[in-house]
């Protein structure tokens, strides 16, 4: 065969995937960018053109703001909390300690499991009164305490992203636990022979060699965080008030309850530039470091 019957023949299977990519992936975008200078209201097809004045809107709009502080708040106890914790247990886990496969199970069980359902489970779990929380405060003496996770303005952000955590935590210890099990044991005895403790090993030669897996974990959470959107609709609607309003969560409510699918258009191109800026920063940042390393 030669070259160019094989270059057709590449082009021949490339095309289903470059059709549905255009149809699913480019198309809604070019759509979205249409949207966003117009007044639809997502219902009735006659809309007007208005320009940037979604845009105008929006930068003017405290709700913005807020959604966007809400959104890296999120982000960033997601990917700093988890990945802390993701590493301890992959190091705990990598550990010989007895029915260690029992354990990895069990931490990676809460993965398997929709957000429908975590979020729903969980909602009962922070319930006031007779929630878990509060029934085993109260049985071991603690009372008098504020147990209205989900009731507060404070504390209803921290208390989803607590779930976001615990829901996704096992995945990044699974990648971290590979990473670990690549790790040379040659290396590591030749550690030990030039007399390098416990905590030099983990320091100087498993973290290293853990580049490539906090890159994708990180990675993987930073996407996760910037897009949260399950657990506040779940759990709290956005409330109480905006307190749990993120970016998506917020561009949902204004196209399909607040009726303006033009000026959620706009703030889904704002969302959707600035996922793409902190994303490709992280990643870019993570590959010096992994390349350094």
């Amino acid at each position: 065969m030669n070259s160019a019957v094989m270059k057709k023949t590449m082009y021949f299977f490339v095309l289903p995937a470059l059709i549905f990519y255009c149809l699913f992936w480019i198309v809604p975008i070019m759509k979205l960018f249409q949207y966003s200078l117009t007044d639809y209201n997502g219902y009735v097809q006659q809309f007007k053109y208005v320009g940037l004045d979604n845009f105008k809107t929006l930068f003017h709009e405290e709700l913005l703001g807020l959604s966007i502080k809400n959104t890296l708040i999120y982000t960033f106890i997601t990917v700093v909390l988890g990945n802390v914790i993701a590493l301890a247990l992959a190091f705990l886990l990598n550990a010989n300690i007895r029915g260690k496969g029992i354990y990895r199970s069990a931490f990676y069980v809460p993965t398997l499991f929709s957000a429908i359902v975590v979020g729903f489970i969980w909602s009962y779990i922070y319930m006031p009164d007779d929630g878990m929380i509060a029934s085993f405060m109260n049985k071991i003496g603690i009372t008098g305490l504020d147990t209205n996770f989900l009731g507060s303005y404070s504390k209803a952000l921290y208390s989803i992203i607590a779930v976001d955590v615990w829901k996704n935590i096992g995945t990044g210890t699974i990648i971290f636990l590979a990473g670990l099990q690549t790790v040379p044991q040659d290396m590591l005895e030749a550690g030990k022979i030039d007399g390098a403790g416990r905590w030099k090993l983990v320091r100087f030669i498993k973290l290293p060699l853990l580049a490539t897996s906090v890159t994708i974990n990180v990675t993987l959470s930073v996407i996760n965080g910037l897009k949260a959107f399950d657990y506040p609709f779940i759990m709290t609607n956005g409330g109480p008030g905006t307190s749990t309003n993120t970016l998506i969560f917020t561009i949902y409510k204004m196209a399909f309850t607040d009726q303006q699918f033009g000026k959620a258009s706009a703030l889904g191109i704002i969302a959707f530039a600035l996922i793409i800026v902190i994303t490709a920063a992280f990643v870019l940042t993570l590959n010096r470091r992994e390349v350094s390393a």
